[in-house]
């Protein structure tokens, strides 16, 4: 096994995660303001992955119309949520908002099932041939992927750190009794994370179904990671997620020659059992958090 060989797999990884941090990212948000694990996300995902398909195919295989239409749909199934479910649970434990999006996951995925079907279902994007960097041989279009799941970060963190709208959402996350006596309309800003939440997840959606297929599960399985993820950077702090979620995919990829691509993904498990037993606070404890 060549360092050549662990550097491709290591660059591999990379890539995957910046898809992975885009799930993390959401995740990450919704509970540093809502504060509950969303289960239902990796649905939304999964949402935002057919709903760029179908735009994409209705404009003419444009991919823009794809990334707008798949982030659309997602932030839209995402904030329908919001108003009609975990909105009236708000104020009670965490416990009954989890249970409710469990519960909104399963429906999600049999809606597209029952819809849809099971078949798989494609990009249209050209073929092109691997080019040398060095040692390291890339698609050009997993480049393009990164670009675009690492411009995405970029744009939410500007948002969190730079705009007035970003400090009432850490006001709220704070302490809520507070904002609202400070003049700031929580359920505003409580709307506007689960748009900002939903239209990642949906990039991250079409993202991964231009790098893989799009099909009922992808999202499921691309929970899991993320919310490893998640905890490994320390829940509630989004660069601790996007951290986690680079981690996490360079150790999935590397683990292939060990385990095999049918069960990478069951490292993403073992790296949160680890984390979870011996530094459950995560890696970025103590640094600044969404709330």
């Amino acid at each position: 096994m060549s360092f050549g060989y662990l550097l491709n797999l290591a660059v591999n990884g990379a890539i995957e995660g910046s898809i992975i941090a885009l799930g993390a990212l959401a995740l990450t948000l919704v509970f540093g303001i809502a504060r509950f694990p969303n289960a239902s996300a990796g649905d939304v995902i999964t949402v935002g992955a057919y709903a760029g398909y179908g735009g994409q195919l209705a404009s003419g295989g444009l991919m823009a119309a794809g990334v707008v239409s798949g982030m659309v749909g997602a932030a839209a199934i995402s904030l329908a949520f919001y108003w009609f479910v975990f909105r009236k649970l708000a104020g009670r434990s965490a416990v009954y908002p989890l249970i409710a999006s469990i519960g909104a996951a399963f429906l999600i995925r049999a809606a597209i099932t029952f819809f849809l079907g099971h078949d798989q279902r494609v990009y249209d994007v050209p073929l092109t041939r691997a080019v040398a960097l060095g040692p390291v041989r890339v698609v050009p279009t997993d480049l393009y992927l990164a670009a675009g799941a690492l411009a995405a970060l970029a744009v939410v963190f500007a948002l969190l750190h730079m705009t007035p709208l970003g400090r009432r959402m850490r006001a709220v996350a704070d302490n809520p009794d507070l904002a609202r006596a400070s003049g700031i309309s929580a359920r505003r800003v409580m709307t506007a994370m689960w748009l900002i939440a939903g239209a990642v997840s949906g990039l991250a959606g079409v993202l991964l179904g231009v790098k893989t297929v799009v099909m009922p599960e992808m999202g499921w399985d691309l929970l899991l990671p993320a919310f490893a993820a998640t905890i490994l950077g320390t829940i509630g702090n989004p660069v601790g997620a996007v951290v986690g979620g680079l981690l996490i995919g360079v150790a999935q990829e590397l683990s292939t020659p060990f385990v095999g691509f049918t069960y990478k993904i069951g490292v993403g498990f073992l790296v949160l059992l680890l984390v979870l037993m011996v530094r459950p606070q995560g890696l970025f404890s103590g640094a600044e958090r969404v709330r």
